[in-house]
């Protein structure tokens, strides 16, 4: 049987994702997620770390100071 969750929508258009959802995804922060838009139907899934970004592998790339100075690229 399919689990329903439900979230709402910020002013910021922020959407808090439900805990039972984090749990069965395993999310934790940082995580990346793939949104698959079809007609009215959104699916979100949970992005291997190595699967869309091909600079993963680089670690001395991977904190949050190249996070904040690289973000508007």
């Amino acid at each position: 049987m399919d689990q329903i969750d439900y979230g709402k929508v910020s002013a910021k258009s922020q959407v808090v994702i439900p805990k039972t959802v984090r749990q069965r995804l395993g999310l934790k922060q940082g995580d990346m997620l793939r949104f698959r838009v079809s007609g009215d139907r959104v699916t979100i899934e949970k992005v291997r770390e190595t699967e869309d970004d091909p600079f993963a592998t680089f670690v001395e790339w991977n904190s949050a100071e190249d996070d904040e100075l690289y973000r508007d690229l």
